[in-house]
């Protein structure tokens, strides 16, 4: 199964895990399944009309971003424009975010309404050959369009949470609160968002691995996007930013690091060493070390040399 494919089938799971609970509703309050689901279906689709539209403004706000211009930026822009013009896609604006913790992210509902936003720390931290491959990721995640994807799966995933604890606290003072019913929406109440972060946590991660193999294969130099990526989980290890785990998902890097493997699996980020081995892995594919070489390097030592 495709990466896109894939995507897409866990994007249909979540909207139905929502329907699901709209089914509910209806049995519980009107006693009918299919008027609870038609009614949340209208709500799935209001969200996702609202999210095409809005989302790139709520994100910019939230992540304390503004547009700059190419003279308040020139590293920046020469970057995006360089990879831009290498995918053949429009050339996005550009804005930075007030943070200082060095990162980056992308949004916009398609390549040509896309912003990419690094944060002000980001250029101080990488030298432009990691910037490059930084932006390539981002124009990766424009390319295929997961900004819209991921912030539609979040914000359903975000509702599913909201009517399932909405409906516990409704059904105490009303409905059909039968024992069936009841033992039906408890185990709702617990099974249904569990699926639906776990999902979206999915549908993130699976966009994150894709985007930095697409980036990197698109400029031809896996390497400078895996010495970034060290570079900025080793700083925002210690810094992170100041930002919702909704927000840090949008992010190249999320914030924070993942020590455990329950939070490995909780987090919207693949761990950073799993995604330098798969770039060091493409790197040795493409020709970076000679095949004598039996063990690569760490992510801490890369090494730049093509055979």
């Amino acid at each position: 199964m495709g990466p896109r494919i894939g995507t897409a089938v866990l994007f249909l799971i979540l909207t139905g895990l929502f329907l699901i609970i709209g089914s509910f509703v209806g049995y519980l309050f009107y006693g009918s399944p299919i008027l609870g689901a038609l009614v949340f279906l209208f709500i799935s689709a209001a969200i996702n009309v609202f999210t095409y539209f809005f989302a790139t403004k709520l994100v910019l706000s939230a992540n304390r971003a503004r547009f700059v211009s190419e003279a308040e930026a020139p590293r920046l822009y020469s970057a995006v424009r360089q990879v831009s013009q290498t995918y053949n896609l429009p050339m996005p604006k550009i804005a930075i975010s007030s943070f200082t913790s060095p990162n980056a992210f992308a949004t916009g509902r398609n390549p040509s309404n896309a912003v990419v936003c690094a944060t002000s720390g980001l250029l101080n931290v990488l030298d432009d050959r990691e910037l490059r491959g930084v932006i390539a990721h981002e124009m990766a995640h424009i390319k295929d369009r997961d900004i819209l994807v991921m912030s539609i799966a979040a914000t359903i995933a975000g509702a599913i949470s909201w009517a399932a604890n909405s409906l516990f606290f409704a059904a105490i003072f009303g409905g059909r609160r039968n024992q069936t019913g009841l033992i039906g929406l408890l185990v709702m109440m617990v099974t249904v968002p569990l699926a639906a972060a776990l999902l979206q946590l999915a549908i993130s991660r699976r966009r994150e691995t894709e985007a930095d193999i697409v980036g990197a294969r698109t400029i031809g130099d896996p390497l400078s996007l895996a010495s970034a990526l060290q570079k900025l989980e080793n700083i925002n290890s210690a810094h992170p930013l100041p930002v919702s785990p909704s927000s840090s998902s949008l992010y190249i890097v999320g914030s924070g690091r993942m020590r455990s493997t329950m939070m490995n699996i909780m987090s919207t980020h693949p761990p950073i060493e799993q995604r330098i081995r798969r770039l060091q892995k493409l790197a040795y594919d493409m020709g970076y070390w000679s095949p004598a070489v039996k063990e690569m390097p760490s992510g801490r030592n890369l090494h730049r040399t093509r055979f």
